[in-house]
Parts: structure tokens; C-alpha cells; sequence
């Protein structure tokens, strides 16, 4: 007695349960997947469902591939080559989209028939399995800094302009005929010259030759600061000065590093850029453009010191940036799947 009421009473749990959950057909058909190409279709299902699927090639026939998917990318189900299906259930954990897939890989076209079903609560009774679809646009921003240019003044500067005196070679001191200078080219420097001469000969042509220059066509036309002779040698290597006779000379050499220079200061093998042995010599520089710069000057003269007229000039682009960050929107529009409910 005690166990048949036992029965009773799970008898009546069970069909309790089963009567308030109601069996629900969301598709019942035939499609065909032509040759090489895919068929989709979409479901959804509430939270708590069970979803049961059902499916068979009506030839006999394989259908290469079938997944069913928990959108966006989750695969609940898939297999390979199948012919048939049979009530494959599965449960609901969460309210969603459920994509069911198939694909042929074979040449010819294969008729199928699909049939899905969802169990739900009462709940969920009238719950909405249709799928409907929107554009949606996803928009990017990022940020592209761009430099544009709002100022650019070019500078002639006049970095050396002296007289160094050279001594002779001594019985003491056997390198006392040589003299180093050094100097700095300014940042931004995109040219350079220089004037070198012996002897107030030298001093004066090159004073004359400066003062005639400012008077020229060219000097007054220039919206150059510092623009004459030397910055017209710098820039374009337009060389004015005229061919200065003398007596004395100079041996000198340019150096881009203080090792050589030293070792051209102890009298040493050394490595030069430009090295001459003139009376007067002027000339453009288009190399190097930055650091220190050693030029070397050396005194052939045994018994009687010299002095050399050096003037360096350089070109100074001076420019003025200012950054702007620039906003890039791409816009890219999609279609998606939705629910209603």
C-alpha cells in the first residue's frame, strides 16, 4: 500500500511537470542545398527550453556539414558526412539565437527535411522564435596626428670671423707651427662656407669684397638675414672673391673628430675632409651638417709667423611645427540577427 501510494504520487509529479511544459513546433519542412553552397537557418529559444532537432538527406544521400551554432559563435552541434539525425536534444542555458547550418561539398544538389522543436515552461509560452534582421553601423575613431608647417625662416649666421695667428716651426717645440680651431654647427644647419686667407692682403680683399657684395642686386633683393657674400657662398656656392696674390701661404685641413684632430695637432697621419695649402681659398659646404668641427692650420714658413684671416658661415633653417591630431571615422554597416520579445 505504502509503495503504490509512492507511485501515485511520483505518477502525478511527472505528469504535472510534463502537462506545464508545452511541446512547440518552430519548423517542419523540406529545402535543397545545391551543389557547393550552404543553407542557414535561425531560431530562438528562452532560457530554459529544450531544444530538439531532427534531420534527414530524403535520398539517402550525405550532407557534407551541419552545426548547430549558439550565436554568435558557440557550436552546440556538428557533424561530417551524415545522412540522418534523430531527436538530438539539447538544453536552453540561456536566451539566444541558434543558427542550424548545413553545407554540400558535392557537385550534385541534396534535398533535406529539418525539423526543430522547443519544450518551454509556461513561462515562456508565448515566447517569440522568429528572427529578424537590421543594418547596424560600426563606427571607428582613432586619432592620426598629422605636423603641419606654420613657420619656416632661413638665417645666414656668422659663426667665426678672426684672425689666427700661425707661429713658425721652433727647434723647442717642432709643432709649433700648427693651430687648432674648433667650432659648432648650429642645429638645422643646411649649408656652411668658409674664407681663408694669409696676410693683410687677404683681410682687406676680403673686407672689400663683403661691402661691394651688400650693395649688389642680389644682397638687397634677399629677405635672408645676415645675407652677403659668405651666406651667397653657403647657399647657391657663389663664390665672389677674387683671386688674392701673396707671399705667404697656409697649409690647413678640416676635421669631423677630436682623434684625428689631435693627431694632426702632434703631427701625426691624420684623417681630414678637406685639406688645401693656399694663400686664399673660400668654398661651400654641404657636408657635415651637425657636431663639432676641427680646422687645422699649419705654418710652412721656418722662420716667420703668418696670420690667417678665417671667416665660417652657415645656414640655419629654422622651422616651426605644430601638431594636429586628426580624427579618422570609418564607418562599416553590418546586418545582425535580433529577437523581439
Amino acid at each position: 500500500m505504502k509503495y503504490s501510494l509512492l507511485f501515485i504520487l511520483l505518477f502525478s509529479f511527472v505528469a504535472t511537470h510534463l502537462l506545464s511544459q508545452e511541446l512547440i513546433e518552430l519548423a517542419d519542412n523540406t529545402f535543397k542545398v545545391k551543389g557547393f553552397e550552404e543553407a542557414q537557418f535561425y531560431f530562438g529559444f528562452a532560457q530554459g527550453d529544450k531544444l530538439i532537432f531532427s534531420f534527414e538527406e530524403i535520398n539517402g544521400k550525405e550532407i557534407s556539414e551541419l552545426e548547430i551554432v549558439e550565436m554568435p559563435s558557440a557550436t552546440k552541434f556538428m557533424d561530417y558526412k551524415t545522412k540522418k539525425v534523430e531527436s538530438k536534444n539539447f538544453n536552453v542555458n540561456k536566451t539566444g539565437i541558434y543558427k542550424f547550418h548545413f553545407k554540400n561539398n558535392s557537385i550534385f544538389a541534396r534535398v533535406c527535411r529539418m525539423k526543430i522543436q522547443r519544450i518551454a515552461s509556461p513561462l515562456y509560452k508565448n515566447f517569440n522564435s522568429s528572427v529578424y534582421w537590421r543594418t547596424v553601423q560600426d563606427t571607428i575613431f582613432a586619432n592620426n596626428p598629422k605636423q603641419y608647417l606654420i613657420k619656416s625662416d632661413t638665417v645666414a649666421q656668422t659663426i667665426i670671423d678672426k684672425v689666427i695667428k700661425v707661429s713658425a716651426a721652433s727647434p723647442l717645440d717642432k709643432n709649433a707651427d700648427k693651430e687648432l680651431v674648433e667650432f659648432v654647427l648650429p642645429k638645422a644647419t643646411i649649408s656652411w662656407s668658409y674664407f681663408l686667407g694669409v696676410g693683410s692682403e687677404s683681410q682687406k680683399a676680403f673686407a672689400k669684397t663683403k661691402s661691394s657684395f651688400l650693395n649688389t642686386a642680389a644682397s638687397v633683393a634677399s629677405k635672408i638675414p645676415g645675407y652677403g657674400t659668405m651666406a651667397a657662398l653657403a647657399m647657391y656656392g657663389i663664390n665672389t672673391f677674387q683671386y688674392i696674390q701673396g707671399e705667404e701661404n697656409v697649409k690647413y685641413a678640416f676635421i669631423t673628430d677630436y682623434k684625428n684632430a689631435m693627431f694632426f695637432k702632434s703631427g701625426k697621419e691624420y684623417a681630414k675632409l678637406v685639406q688645401g695649402n693656399v694663400i686664399s681659398d673660400a668654398s661651400q659646404m654641404k657636408e657635415p651638417l651637425s657636431g663639432k668641427i676641427y680646422l687645422g692650420l699649419q705654418n710652412d714658413n721656418l722662420f716667420e709667423s703668418i696670420e690667417v684671416k678665417l671667416n665660417v658661415t652657415v645656414i640655419v633653417l629654422n622651422q616651426k611645427w605644430r601638431v594636429i591630431p586628426a580624427e579618422i571615422i570609418n564607418v562599416k554597416s553590418r546586418t545582425e540577427p535580433y529577437l523581439k520579445n
